[in-house]
């Protein structure tokens, strides 16, 4: 463990990483348990994930926590799904505030049961000072829904002549997502096993780099973290460039 992070440079450490946690359902039934048996190891991970990120500096770290899409699951797994999120918010409000963690979301929120809403919305104010790791859950999260809604926030500019249609730039586009203060993610992690983002950031991985594991999201180390996070730093980013001319800096 303590090798890994060693070889880590503390000067180029990404700003912000996101993580597709996929593979809770598959690890319960790899071990003969029921989904949900999965959902609460995946929150071990969750915990782990935000450990590491903050011991190695990272500055924001984004969740995917559960898509629009998941909504079609089964009700029973939903209602324990949103069960188990306030239940882990509740928990959790201590350690977040005594780590500095800063707790935000982005989604369609208002979807969320009142209770799971509130309660996340109350972890947001107490932690709205915390001046450590910010972490984002994407909750009732969909990225060509953030697109569609920073849209008709243009749209809606446009008509009330607060926007000329010319001026739309791709950073005005960016200022019209759920939040416009969090930095594109630099690197984009996902579990599983699968090979694609699943309606995730669409706007914002542009130009990050991806990783895809092949273990189970409650199998996720901190040494998962850090060992993508040094694979990183051996990479050339170039952003449409050439690396001659990046090398050239």
């Amino acid at each position: 463990m303590n090798d890994i992070i060693s070889k880590i440079d503390k000067s180029h450490v990404p700003e912000h990483v996101a993580i597709i946690m996929d593979g809770n359902g598959r690890w319960a039934k790899q071990h003969e348990k029921e989904r949900f048996f999965g959902h609460q190891q995946g929150v071990e991970a969750v915990r782990t994930a935000i450990k590491a990120a903050a011991e190695v500096g990272v500055k924001y770290l984004t969740l995917y926590t559960f898509s629009t899409e998941n909504w079609n699951r089964p009700k029973e797994e939903v209602d324990a799904l949103m069960s188990l999120l306030v239940s882990a918010v509740r928990n959790e409000m201590e350690s977040l505030k005594k780590n500095q963690v800063r707790m935000k979301a982005i989604g369609d929120l208002e979807s969320l049961p009142v209770e799971c809403y509130n309660e996340f919305q109350h972890l947001v104010e107490e932690t709205a000072n915390d001046t450590g790791l910010t972490v984002i859950l994407a909750l009732s999260y969909s990225g060509r829904s953030e697109l569609t809604h920073a849209a008709r926030k243009m749209a809606m500019e446009v008509k009330n002549g607060q926007l000329n249609p010319e001026d739309i730039t791709p950073e005005i586009v960016s200022k019209h997502l759920y939040d416009s203060e969090i930095p594109d993610p630099d690197i984009l992690i996902r579990t599983g096993g699968e090979y694609r983002i699943s309606n995730f950031l669409l706007w914002q991985l542009a130009y990050s780099e991806f990783f895809f594991l092949p273990i189970m999201w409650p199998e996720f180390k901190k040494e998962d973290l850090w060992q993508v996070i040094l694979d990183f730093q051996s990479r050339e980013r170039r952003f449409g460039k050439t690396g001659e001319q990046i090398q050239a800096k």
